[in-house]
């Protein structure tokens, strides 16, 4: 009964609308449609793309993008600090000096371990001397507080700030922060 149901209903659809064809569109008319759809790349006078030496401003660090039609490279794309990375890495510069540390010694008081920052604050994961002999202890160093001991081992980093001279901003006194004390404020200057 439920079967000679459902059979009658289907005929009714079926008997309601038009048969449609399966294709619409031949393949063949596809391709034409394709083929008519070429797009010839327009170049401008802003598609060059600038050497890492030719950088001067924020303007010249914004990427041509892409021809109409097709998908951007990386380089194509990139806009800001990523393209300046970019474009030094082609020419064998790397401008954020990724190098790891040198963990062959201790940093002293007299001679620590130099970290070059752009930034007004800078964290240096210590691991020890050797490297790997104690766990990674994080080191928060700034441009009021350059230098930190790493409580592990001893060693002594050092921030060398090479950003530039003043940020503009004005307001360097956070409002009525204080930073908080560390051991190191609290120990004799004779021992220094």
């Amino acid at each position: 009964m439920f079967l000679q149901r459902s059979a009658i209903a289907v005929a009714r659809r079926a008997a309601a609308r038009p048969i449609a064809p399966v294709v619409r569109r031949s393949f063949a008319a596809s391709v034409i449609r394709r083929d008519a759809k070429k797009v010839e790349p327009q170049a401008t006078v802003g598609q060059k793309v600038k050497a890492f030496e030719e950088i001067r401003t924020e303007e010249d660090l914004i990427g041509p993008g892409a021809a109409p039609g097709t998908v951007p490279t990386d380089l194509e794309q990139s806009t800001g600090l990523e393209r300046l990375e970019i474009l030094g890495k082609m020419q064998g510069i790397d401008i954020f000096d990724m190098r790891p540390l040198d963990s062959s010694r201790k940093g002293t008081l007299d001679n620590p371990i130099v970290v070059q920052s752009a930034g007004d604050e800078q964290y240096v994961g210590c691991t020890g001397c050797p490297a790997d002999s104690h766990v990674v202890v994080w080191l928060g160093m700034s441009r009021e507080r350059p230098v930190e001991r790493c409580p592990e081992c001893g060693s002594v980093y050092k921030m060398e700030y090479v950003g530039p001279a003043d940020d503009g901003h004005g307001h360097h006194d956070h409002h009525g922060y204080e930073e908080p004390k560390t051991f190191a404020d609290y120990v004799k200057p004779e021992y220094w």
